[in-house]
């Protein structure tokens, strides 16, 4: 009987072992400034939070247990880590840059949309180094020139990838690149109808470009498509500034989309 239950116990073990498996959490990226803060909201209170270093200053939010403001002990620091756990046991794992003008104050997590962005930011990563396939969709202003690189789909999702190369000495400042469906003609007894499609998530350096300098960075928008009395208008506006660029594209283009996995 006993040697039985040594048996037993030793197959126990070996299929308690094979099932075990390794699992990885990958970190989100963060981006922080000394003169602004970052709010954290999360959908449990916060447990604990663990710094990389002291070039990152942290704080729960009075009277809210779940909102951590996070801002930058100073300027330019060395990339670090942020751990944030919460109540319900779950853990969040942050890498943590410094950037003068952060593209996101306001991160709101939960467990379906954190898993989303970190796909968006995955397949970003992919499709800003992929090489050209569109040749001749490009704006050109006052030695500005933005070009639509590539087009691609995954998962519902458009992925935009951009150039935008400054031939200037003068630094050019983002304000904001729209997406807008326009009617192709506009007639005076019938009103224009535009609707503007709100971007997902935004991937590199869509903030500023210095003098002789070129940056590339990728725009993920919902799916859509286009009838034929209609076109999808591309508008990047320079901040304090009159070096607009505009794209059209037709249906045919997104139709073009090559997926990416």
């Amino acid at each position: 009987m006993k040697k039985l239950l040594i048996v037993l116990l030793f197959f126990v073990a070996a299929h308690s072992m094979a099932q075990t498996t390794n699992a990885f959490i990958e970190p989100y990226r963060l981006a922080v400034a000394s003169n602004k803060t970052t709010n954290l909201v999360f959908p449990f209170a916060i447990q604990s939070v663990d710094r990389g270093s002291g070039e990152v200053l942290v704080q729960k939010a009075d009277g809210a247990e779940n909102i951590l403001h996070i801002k930058a002990a100073r300027d330019s620091f060395t990339e670090t880590n942020l751990t944030v756990i919460t109540t319900d046991g779950k853990l969040y794992s942050f890498l943590v840059g410094y950037d003068p003008a952060p593209a996101h104050l306001n991160i709101t997590f939960n467990r379906e949309g954190a898993s989303e962005a970190n796909a968006w930011f995955k397949i970003s990563g992919k499709v800003v180094g992929k090489k050209k396939i569109f040749h001749h969709v490009k704006a050109e202003h006052a030695d500005m020139q933005l070009r639509l690189r590539g087009l691609y789909i995954n998962n519902d999702v458009f992925y935009f990838q951009f150039v935008l190369s400054n031939r200037s000495n003068v630094s050019y400042d983002i304000d904001a690149i729209r997406f807008t469906i326009k009617d192709k003609q506009k007639s005076k007894r019938t009103a224009s109808q535009e609707s503007e499609l709100q971007s997902l998530y935004q991937y590199g350096n869509a903030k500023a470009v210095k003098g002789k300098a070129v940056n590339s960075f990728v725009v993920a928008v919902p799916k859509f498509t286009l009838p034929d009395n209609k076109y999808l208008h591309i508008h990047l506006l320079e901040k304090n500034g009159g070096r607009d660029l505009e794209l059209r594209l037709k249906n045919g283009k997104l139709m073009d989309a090559k997926v990416i996995l």
